[in-house]
């Protein structure tokens, strides 16, 4: 994202109960979906204002900046709400593998094919 925004009130989108947003997460070069995570105002507002994607680990229970520990960092260029306000696309360019498995997306597998 470039570093002049167009202003976003967060407080118009629809979190649920625990205060997350799914986020669908795509390479912005290649279209093919990497992952889906979740985010907190906190995360949003972070990723919002550093370009970087970061969410709520729903496990550890904390703000997670994806690539901080890896490496694999991926850097936001744009951030969609969907019509309902309950879900958000963020387009990236990611600096590595998304998936903590090693690979580019988390969806490498087609679990049903018609």
């Amino acid at each position: 994202m470039t570093q002049q925004h167009l202003p976003v009130d967060v407080s118009s989108l629809k979190f649920d109960a625990a205060g997350l947003i799914p986020a669908v997460v795509q390479d912005a070069t290649t279209k093919q979906v990497l992952m889906l995570a979740y985010m907190n105002h906190q995360a949003l507002t972070q990723t919002i204002a550093s370009a970087i994607a970061t969410f709520w680990s729903r496990s550890r229970n904390e703000i997670w900046v994806k690539g901080a520990t890896s490496g694999h960092y991926l850097t936001v260029e744009s951030i969609s709400f969907d019509c309902d306000q309950d879900a958000l696309l963020l387009t990236v360019t990611p600096k590595g593998p998304a998936c903590h498995t090693g690979s580019n997306s988390c969806f490498e597998v087609d679990n049903v094919k018609h």
